[in-house]
């Protein structure tokens, strides 16, 4: 057992979890499989219980949990079963601890023969309605958002329910079309028909119904026991063995081809982070919070992948370099776009820290600016004996270099930082203040570790602002909680970071097996269990909360119900007793001042404006979850989405575009620092900066 030392955002599958080449297992019959399955639930109920932080034991409540999220893996979206199926299940609500403790697991089987039945009922009723012509003239209209919708209470309610997806699907398809077509009639080619459009959707969603009927005894088992795993926490994790582990979404979260973090949540797949200089931020369009739909290759038809199991779902995404990959994604704002994304490996360049300086017009003053995308450390080449390039040695330099120019002030850009490496939070922190403690952390056994910055070196002194979004996360919450503990810096932009504050170990569960003679049942997969919690120097914990801003700018996200405190399950927000600490200066920040000089420049400045209109119109759009089903009016509303939203996020998020990655790497930077300068976070962190000089900061 390992602590990992890097830290990422939530329920990241992680690298290949089985060495050496891919591997397939023979054959197992129901009853080898249900044996194993015993097996595994004893393993489970072990490690659990032993090493989870949150130190929960397998009884009803948990059971509950467990339930609830097994339910929603097995039909979140209400499109297979009905109302008495769940309440057929439901009898199991309560009983999962005891299926546990006993080692006889039921739930999963009864639950896998009553969803393979639905979904054969539902190919049939899929395929006789598509037979037959749509009406959209009538004014009809659909509820998407599952949490509003009732489990349908019979065939005939099933059948509708169907009636409308697919009538909603063979719209979107023909708008789709229909949008496409405007170039298309440049190129002299026909106008796509109903028909077409009811053929193009009846093929999509055979093959997506085919695809579920895959799904085994074994995959019906594991599915239960990542539930159970997920019910201590949402980081909390059973892998399961895969016939095919050659895909990583690894530590670093990189997935190869588009360079995005996903994670499955509720029935959909989820977009959790861009991976800086990755294919994805280079086209620039797709966002964390998108929900992934459909995977099409080139112009092939897309493949739809709700309720789909994440390791499919990455299956299609994946591919060789050069090639181009659709994705249909659904933004938090409620609208679908269609994302073409030409796949490529990560840039490592634009990976790492990089710097420039701002400078204001109105005082005449120059500041710094630093970006660290990431936590960034080379551990391998240390083992093998070499320097390994860090980010704490980027930032020293970045630093260095920036005190020549004699800057005034220091803006660090952590928007979008979904942590790392652990070592390096504690150093880059000990940069800006004398020694002392930066972060604790508690184990499972109560135990409480102080780590510290023990050098009494400070490489910049200066005035600093620490601009955060909601994606800043894990390891920079805990640089961002240090600055803002020991009064050294003021965090500005959104209300609140990510709230990562745990720690995961991964568990080969093979090592844990128990008894002799069991070597038959192998491999049984791996464990990632949440062992440690991390704590502020000032006693609260980073987690759930995340840091909350000192100064809070407009945020095109301010609505979207992103961070760790909206997982289901995830651990609460708790206090330790404080580290013995000095703060940089006793008091705190002249805040109050600050932020009314700040308002009064937002209030003026386009960009924001632009900014928070557009968060307030996807917040409107998000409250509106039925959708017309009459064409004319759909074709409005989406006209209205586009009208209504931005086109352009690029400067709001801290993201490198496409267009900087293009050219040598003088161009490339030079583009960069451009980008920079018309930045409005960026340009509000200096003119804050300024007026912290002017309210009496100290250099």
């Amino acid at each position: 057992m390992r602590t990992l030392l890097r830290l990422c955002l939530p329920v990241l599958l992680l690298a290949t979890l089985v060495t050496g080449p891919a591997f397939a297992q023979p054959q197992q019959s129901d009853d080898q499989v249900a044996s194993r399955a015993r097996l595994l639930s004893y393993v489970l109920r072990q490690q659990l219980t032993q090493h989870h932080f949150s130190g929960k034991t397998f009884d009803d409540n948990l059971s509950k949990a467990a339930f609830d999220l097994y339910l929603k893996q097995l039909d979140f979206q209400k499109r297979f079963l009905l109302a008495r199926d769940v309440e057929q299940l439901k009898v199991y609500a309560d009983r999962i601890d005891d299926e546990i403790n006993q080692g006889r697991i039921e739930l999963p089987v009864i639950a896998g023969k009553l969803i393979e039945k639905r979904i054969r009922q539902v190919q049939t009723m899929a395929r006789e309605i598509l037979q037959q012509k749509f009406d959209f003239s009538r004014d009809e209209r659909m509820e998407t958002d599952p949490e509003k919708l009732d489990w349908c209470k019979n065939e005939k309610e099933l059948r509708e329910r169907w009636r409308k997806i697919l009538k909603y699907q063979v719209l979107v398809r023909m708008l789709t079309l229909e949008q496409d077509d405007k170039t298309a009639k440049d190129s002299g080619k026909k106008t796509p028909t109903q028909a077409e459009a009811r053929e193009k959707i009846g093929k999509r969603f055979n093959n997506f119904f085919e695809r579920l009927l895959k799904d085994t005894l074994q995959d019906h088992y594991d599915r239960y026991f990542n539930a159970i795993a997920r019910a201590f926490d949402p980081h909390t994790t059973y892998f399961a063995p895969k016939q095919k582990e050659d895909f990583e979404i690894g530590m670093r979260g990189s997935l190869e081809g588009i360079g995005a973090t996903l994670r499955e949540e509720d029935g959909f797949i989820k977009v959790v982070r861009i991976i800086p200089g990755s294919a994805a931020a280079r086209q620039g369009e797709l966002e964390a919070e998108d929900i992934i739909l459909a995977v099409g290759q080139g112009d092939e038809d897309p493949v739809d992948v709700t309720d789909t199991r994440l390791r499919d779902a990455v299956e299609l995404i994946r591919g060789p370099k050069g090639t181009e990959v659709r994705l249909t994604v659904r933004k938090p704002s409620g609208k679908t776009k269609v994302i073409a994304i030409v796949r490529d490996v990560v840039e490592i360049e634009e990976t790492f820290v990089r710097w420039t300086t701002l400078d204001d017009p109105k005082s005449g003053r120059t500041f710094g600016y630093v970006k660290i995308p990431s936590f960034y450390r080379d551990f391998k080449s240390r083992l093998q004996g070499g320097t390994g390039r860090n980010v704490t040695d980027d930032v020293k330099k970045a630093l260095e270099e920036l005190k020549k120019q004699k800057v005034a002030g220091l803006i660090l850009d952590l928007r979008n930082n979904g942590g790392g490496a652990l070592t390096d939070a504690v150093n880059i922190s000990g940069l800006f203040i004398e020694e002392g403690p930066i972060v604790q952390v508690k184990s499972s056994n109560g135990r409480i570790r102080v780590l510290e910055d023990q050098d009494d070196d400070i490489v910049y002194g200066g005035p600093m602002v620490v601009l955060v979004n909601r994606f800043s996360a894990s390891a920079s919450e805990i640089l961002t909680a240090a600055l803002q503990d020991y009064h050294r810096a003021l965090i500005v932009g959104s209300e609140h970071t990510y709230g990562k504050g745990t720690v995961q170990t991964i568990l080969d569960l093979d090592r844990a097996i128990p008894f002799r003679n069991m070597d038959k049942y192998k491999p049984l997969g791996a464990l990632k269990i949440t062992t440690q919690k991390f704590y502020r120097v000032s006693g609260g914990s980073t987690q759930a909360k995340g840091v909350e801003a000192d100064l809070e700018l407009p945020d095109r996200m301010r609505y979207v119900e992103s961070g760790e405190k909206y997982i289901d399950y995830a651990l609460p927000w708790d206090t330790v007793q404080p580290a013995d600490y000095t703060p940089w200066r006793p008091f705190p920040l002249p805040t109050a001042e600050l932020k009314r000089r700040s308002a009064e420049r937002v209030t003026k400045n386009d960009a924001f404006q632009q900014i928070a209109r557009e968060a307030e119109e996807a917040k409107k759009q998000r409250e509106k979850s039925e959708v017309s089903l009459n064409l004319e009016q759909a074709r409005k509303q989406r006209e209205e989405l586009e009208a209504g939203l931005g086109k352009n996020g690029r400067f709001h998020d801290g993201m490198q575009g496409e267009d900087e990655l293009d050219g040598t790497d003088d161009e490339k930077l030079e583009r960069w620092r451009e980008n920079v300068r018309k930045d409005p976070y960026a340009l509000e962190a200096a003119a804050i900066l300024d007026d912290l000089i002017d309210t009496g900061q100290k250099n």
